[in-house]
């Protein structure tokens, strides 16, 4: 089973037993669990009639009796708050509360007390806890991400938060997949361990009753890790449909924001991109840039075939069939008019900023050895006035993360020109980044240069060609699933939590990235799964980057840890 089907199924059965016409009432985060893996069209044929946010909905006096409530919520002490006042004067004829996660016995008490005029009928936990943006890919949403970067001294109530959040999400995983894992962690992140322990206690001591499923041969496996042992992957430019799209557009719960492109109509201004629901992006969303240009003139040929057909009207029988056929023509007409806007801003994105050049040596950096020449590629770019702050900033933070310990002196210089051409750059952005992600603090070989078995296979990469030189860099997450397959994920570097061990190859993988996934990393994933039928790998994180979420997150960690003296 895969997450989006485990989401869509825990919908169905809120919606599908109660009959009538019906309220869906939805929080902030709930909203986007929902909008995933359900069309409003599809809520329209339950007998939803309206969609709102439980906070909005306290605000109205209105009695709508005829409908009935189906409430879908995070157990936040604020949410119970809402339904205490919304309970103490019902508007609607029923009530029907779900929660997608674990509710407290001192909640379930506050709502019996609220209920005084007997309005709920059924509250009940469906754990849906988390955003299934791809069938092996989900992501929690947690706006304060970049604390994961920061020492517990800090802000520790907004660390607990957060911690309190990742264990919600990775707990309701397992329980819609009705498994229960054991759990490794990376050795050299404080908050990966932190988060292991925490959900190993949950799992086994504070609701191991809950968590008592039917023993697998070999338990399922959850390996929690830190944005910050690959700091490579989300600063990189990216060449394949759907990662490329997060990272110059921008993607949010699989829709995209065309607003600021002039030319699109007003109904589509906000376009779908789901593997679910969109066939042409299911089939293309890993392919790169030069295919999918090829695949879209393919898709606007069978239109204007189907134009044609729709233009020789003649008799009464053409007629009724063209009607018949208007629907899934007008779903056609919209679906390639998005296909081929978006691939047309993005090439004239790429053209503004001379993405190719600077892709280019930015997979030198992430894949190749060379520092004089890398050196020399970098001053080139940072003295071009046609290249972005951003892509300065980031050419050098990845020329930084490759050389920081071969030559301090040019590293030095780097860090000058980039301030001096950079107005908008931030001082010690780059040395905070080093501080937090440099090759002291990393477990894995981030550039495969320290293990003798990664050395042999980057040559072998290196004598082979590579087929295209934008789509050469794998992330570290490929060479972690690789050592689980073969089982020779070393213990040393993630160890176990508790005093539980692994006999034989887990069939059932989570990894979850502490700070964040990438869809890079979403792609190798899937790759991975239809590679290898006999071993499913789910990928989870705190958020999905692109380069300037994570910039950004760097950019307030660091503004937080200069506002700690402690910690300077």
């Amino acid at each position: 089973m895969v997450l989006t089907s485990s989401a869509r199924d825990y919908v169905n059965r809120m919606l599908q037993d109660i009959s009538g016409m019906k309220v869906l009432i939805l929080d902030c985060q709930t909203v986007s669990i929902v909008s995933v893996v359900y069309s409003q069209s599809e809520l329209l044929q339950k007998e939803v009639f309206l969609v709102e946010l439980v906070d909005s909905i306290t605000k109205s006096k209105e009695l709508m009796s005829h409908l009935k409530a189906v409430y879908f919520l995070r157990p936040t002490t604020e949410n119970i708050q809402h339904l205490r006042r919304q309970l103490a004067a019902p508007r609607f004829g029923e009530y029907h509360l779900f929660f997608s996660n674990i509710l407290k016995d001192t909640q379930i008490h506050i709502l019996a007390d609220s209920d005084e005029h007997e309005a709920v009928q059924q509250v009940q936990e469906f754990y849906a806890d988390f955003v299934a943006v791809d069938p092996y890919h989900f992501t929690l949403h947690i706006p304060s991400s970049y604390i994961y970067m920061l020492p517990a001294v800090v802000d520790p109530s907004t660390l607990q938060r957060f911690c309190d959040r990742v264990v919600d999400g990775v707990a309701a995983v397992f329980l819609a997949l009705k498994r229960r894992p054991v759990i490794r962690y990376q050795r050299t992140s404080d908050i990966a361990k932190r988060i292991a322990h925490e959900t190993n206690k949950l799992m086994y001591q504070e609701e191991s009753g809950l968590f008592d499923f039917r023993r697998t041969e070999v338990s399922p496996l959850l390996l929690v890790l830190d944005r910050r042992d690959d700091p490579v992957t989300p600063l990189l430019n990216q060449w394949t449909y759907q990662a490329m799209v997060h990272e110059l557009i921008g993607i949010q719960d699989n829709k995209v924001d065309l607003k600021s492109i002039d030319k699109f109509s007003k109904d589509q201004e906000e376009v779908v991109l789901s593997s679910e629901q969109d066939s042409f992006f299911k089939a293309n969303m890993y392919e790169n840039f030069g295919d999918i240009g090829m695949n879209i003139k393919r898709l606007v040929d069978e239109f204007q075939q189907v134009s044609k057909s729709n233009q020789n009207i003649q008799t009464i029988e053409d007629m009724a069939k063209f009607v018949d056929n208007y629907p899934e023509y007008r779903k056609m007409h919209g679906n390639v008019s998005k296909h081929v806007t978006l691939v047309t801003e993005m090439s004239k994105i790429v053209q503004q900023r001379k993405l190719m050049t600077v892709s280019q040596t930015e997979q030198e950096l992430a894949c190749n050895g060379g520092q004089g020449a890398a050196f020399e590629a970098v001053t080139n770019l940072l003295n071009d006035d046609s290249i972005s702050d951003v892509d300065r900033l980031r050419l050098v933070m990845l020329y930084a993360l490759r050389y920081e310990k071969d030559s301090p002196v040019q590293l030095m210089q780097l860090f000058n020109k980039l301030a001096s051409r950079s107005a908008k750059y931030k001082s010690g952005l780059v040395q905070f980044l080093l501080k937090q992600a440099g090759v002291d603090k990393r477990t894995g070989d981030l550039f495969g240069n320290r293990d003798l078995m990664n050395i042999a296979r980057n040559m072998a990469r290196g004598l082979k060609g590579v087929e295209n030189v934008y789509t050469q860099h794998q992330p570290l997450l490929f060479q972690t699933m690789e050592s689980i397959v073969k089982g020779r994920l070393r213990d040393v570097d993630y160890p176990f939590v508790g005093n539980h061990f692994q006999q034989g190859r887990p069939q059932e993988v989570i990894i979850f990235i502490v700070g964040g996934t990438t869809y890079e990393e979403s792609r190798c994933v899937a790759l991975q799964n239809a590679s290898n039928p006999g071993i499913r790998f789910i990928l989870g994180g705190s958020s999905v980057l692109n380069s300037k979420r994570f910039i950004r997150d760097l950019e307030e960690s660091q503004r937080v840890a200069r506002s700690n003296t402690s910690i300077v």
